[in-house]
């Protein structure tokens, strides 16, 4: 936490509490409430913009489902005994050319990270920590409940605009909430677009390594572009990166799934 990340998971801090802190001290929809004494808006968004603090530091922080070793890939099995569960007839396990562990399908090692990481999906600057089986679904919940406080956000910051004589005045009296604006306008086109484009690619169980390198691939290179030996179908995808809980052998997956296994 205090060494390459601590930069970044700062600034973030500092600034949605920044903006957080302009969006209550103008003359927005949160300030009048308060001169009112209706104090429900201003707590919901005040526990929904902590909510989001909360979340990024979990994700940025969890254990993403690094491979710790031939012996503990998260079934607590020998390398033997790990091979037994696969099928004979599905892609054999691999070991990684960077730190030599077996890596399990749909694993890939993190240049950034310097570790394989299960059902890897990508390395984000954003949580400075890579995105994998362990923490993709509540990244995505992260994703979610920042978009709602960004929307929230922008719709508090165009509430407090004021008139101004000239364009010198009203810079000046809106100067800080416009500079507001412009970051989660800014944030809010970038989580809708990232949103956008996890959910899709978890209605299809994949993911974002997969969908770019599909052809580069050994377990997904002589599959046609339709054919996912993964997808379940949108809704038990769904179920199953929102619901289950556990270490999933992708390989048994894969050999159920494909009538020709590699």
């Amino acid at each position: 936490m205090f060494r390459s990340g601590f930069l970044v998971r700062a600034s973030h801090t500092l600034l949605t509490w920044v903006i957080t802190l302009i969006l209550f001290l103008h003359n927005t929809d949160l300030r009048r409430c308060e001169e009112r004494g209706e104090l429900l808006l201003p707590a919901l968004f005040f526990l929904l913009v902590v909510l989001s603090v909360l979340l990024y530091f979990a994700v940025s922080l969890m254990d993403p489902g690094f491979v710790l070793s031939d012996t503990a890939q998260g079934v607590q099995a020998s390398s033997e005994e790990m091979e037994s569960m696969i099928p004979q007839s599905s892609p054999r396990l691999r070991r990684c050319g960077y730190c030599l562990l077996q890596q399990p399908m749909r694993a890939k090692h993190c240049q950034t990270c310097k570790r394989c990481v299960r059902r890897f999906d990508h390395h984000c600057p954003w949580i400075e920590n890579c995105v994998g089986e362990r923490n993709h679904r509540w990244f995505v919940v992260y994703l979610l409940v920042q978009l709602l406080a960004l929307l929230w956000a922008l719709h508090i910051a165009l509430s407090g605009i004021s008139p101004g004589a000239t364009w010198e005045l009203w810079f000046r009296a809106n100067g800080f909430l416009l500079a507001a604006l412009g970051v989660v306008g800014v944030f809010s086109v970038v989580v809708v677009l990232l949103l956008g484009c996890h959910l899709y690619l978890v209605s299809i169980n994949s993911t974002t390594w997969e969908f770019m390198s599909w052809h580069r691939i050994s377990y997904l290179k002589n599959c046609r572009d339709e054919e996912n030996p993964f997808d379940r179908g949108i809704f038990c995808n769904l179920w199953d990166f929102f619901c289950i809980c556990r270490t999933v052998v992708w390989e048994q997956v894969y050999q159920r799934n494909t009538p020709n296994p590699v």
